[in-house]
């Protein structure tokens, strides 16, 4: 008894002593500093950075966007990070430190730089380290010199009103709707890139006239979008913004009309539709599926230089998955509003709201499609991507991608578009390491799929060329099968096509849609097919 009030009272001076946990304090972004202070943002590719910055911009903030973060930023933030953070966060938050040292290398003091810059990230809860990366961003910069630098979140799921007016940065409908626009075209024009990039004849042609255009929409957009902020202005809406917003994205955008000036440039960027290139779909982590820097080993670019054509997973399908998300959670907790009127109308309006904003989404993109050639793919159906994984990862299951991976192996495979699915993540990222796991049954009842997990570890980067190599040269293999058995079951030969694009070039623009055969995944071979008949003719 004696020992029991020892350890009971020792227990209760513990306690007492507690300092609880207490978030980073730091100076707010404050409206009359929005002239001379910068808002800093980067982690997407060169093109989603740009355009997103370009949408900011127009509404009249000063804006930079940093450089793709390499390696020497992944070193930089493990030495002010805590360990056993992802990939993700020590190249970010390296990335930004870095910048900021160039800053006082270039004479600014660290007081200056806190009044004249912040850094604008995107937040998140759940599961997944993810929703940790703003404390962890406000610790490293304390541990690098720069405490007190302001860090600025925007909530994936908070809404199109974040802030108001008294904030230094509004985080409104015009803000959030920018931002999207910006995603969905640097979607559209890096899937054009990457499916038209390994077959052209002219080296550099993809890139010189894609260079040519996003200069143009980033004018084009921060013009739109300061457009958009005057008007809001002068007839002083504020009621229903949001669908007085959408209705004029729909009806007029200067954008469009640049997309429309260049599809006669890009249709005529010439390619060769007979080279033998694998088909891989990339999957995995968000970032590490999305950067094109040293947080993936500059993956995208290896491949190209492989023979490889890569298909990318749109920043917009995300946004998607995450309105499927919100429809699933109003459903399952349908039973129990039972016969609450106010709740069942709150209910249906939120379900209508979704549904009109996936259709938006999906209208918009397929819009845009049109532009450039329809080559980049339709987003994705989430709805069935959950199907497909139904019965190996449950899609109530939270973190990281849930179960798109699983899905997306499956879609890929099943429907003959993808030779090899190569996911790729950040070291320790736990839902994708369950997804791995998940995925020895999935190729098991799929073994015609070639799928090939890599750990992007900073270190690791010859193990994973060299697993990379042994995988792709197995769906090269699978590659040249069948684009010999075309061969042989057209009577074809690669000269005798050849001379017949000789003399007919417009076969060879970029603007000729390769129809797909049934149960043909290389482009080459369903090119062949394609000409055997037009030949025929």
């Amino acid at each position: 008894m004696h020992l029991y009030h020892e350890h009971g009272n020792l227990n209760s001076q513990i306690q007492n002593k507690i300092n609880h946990y207490k978030i980073f304090k730091e100076l707010p972004f404050l409206p009359e500093e929005r002239e001379t202070t910068t808002i800093l943002l980067g982690g997407f590719t060169m093109k989603h950075d740009l355009l997103v910055r370009a949408a900011i911009e127009g509404l009249g903030y000063k804006v930079q966007h940093l450089p793709t973060p390499q390696i020497q930023a992944y070193h930089t933030g493990r030495e002010f990070c805590n360990n056993g953070m992802c990939n993700p966060a020590y190249f970010t938050i390296g990335n930004l430190i870095q910048f900021l040292f160039q800053l006082t290398q270039k004479g600014l003091s660290k007081q200056e730089i806190l009044k004249d810059y912040v850094f604008l990230t995107v937040g998140a809860c759940g599961p997944c380290r993810f929703g940790m990366y703003e404390n962890e961003y406000r610790l490293a910069l304390r541990n690098a010199g720069f405490e007190g630098f302001r860090v600025l979140v925007f909530q994936q799921v908070s809404g199109f009103k974040q802030t108001d007016e008294n904030s230094g940065l509004v985080m409104n409908e015009e803000f959030f709707l920018g931002i999207i626009k910006a995603i969905l075209i640097a979607d559209l024009l890096n899937d054009f890139y990457y499916k038209v990039k390994p077959y052209e004849i002219l080296q550099g042609e993809t890139d010189s006239i894609l260079d040519k255009l996003i200069k143009d929409i980033y004018k084009d957009l921060k013009s739109e979008q300061g457009l958009l902020k005057n008007l809001l202005k002068i007839y002083k809406i504020q009621d229903n913004k949001l669908y007085f917003l959408i209705l004029r994205e729909l009806l007029v955008n200067k954008y469009r009309r640049t997309l429309s000036f260049a599809t006669s440039e890009l249709k005529k960027i010439k390619v060769d539709n007979l080279r033998e290139m694998p088909i891989v779909k990339i999957t995995g982590e968000f970032w590490a599926q999305t950067t094109e820097g040293d947080g993936n080993f500059k993956i995208f670019k290896y491949l190209l230089n492989e023979g490889a054509e890569i298909i990318i997973e749109p920043i917009t399908n995300w946004l998607l998955y995450l309105l499927f998300d919100a429809n699933q959670y109003l459903t399952d907790r349908r039973k129990i509003i039972n016969d609450n009127f106010s709740k069942k109308v709150s209910y249906y309006k939120n379900r209508l709201l979704i549904k009109f904003g996936e259709r938006l989404i999906n209208y918009t993109y397929n819009k845009f499609r049109k532009y450039l050639l329809n080559i980049p793919e339709k987003l994705s159906d989430q709805y069935l991507l959950a199907s497909l994984a139904d019965a190996y990862y449950n899609s109530h299951a939270k973190g990281g991608e849930g179960h798109l991976e699983v899905a997306k192996s499956i879609y890929y495979t099943k429907n003959y578009l993808a030779h090899m699915i190569l996911s790729v993540k950040p070291f320790g990222c736990l839902p994708s390491t369950q997804s791995d796991g998940v995925q020895a049954l999935v190729t098991a009842k799929y073994p015609e799929m070639i799928f090939l997990p890599i750990e992007t570890s900073a270190e690791g980067e010859i193990n994973a060329y060299s697993r990379l190599q042994m995988a792709l040269s197995e769906a090269k293999q699978k590659c040249n099968l069948e684009i010999e058995y075309a061969y042989e079951k057209t009577n074809l030969t690669k000269e005798k096509i050849q001379n017949f694009l000789y003399k007919n070039p417009e076969f060879m623009q970029a603007g000729f849609k390769v129809k797909k055969h049934p149960g043909i995944i290389s482009r080459a071979a369903n090119f062949i097919y394609q000409m055997s008949n037009i030949i025929k003719e």
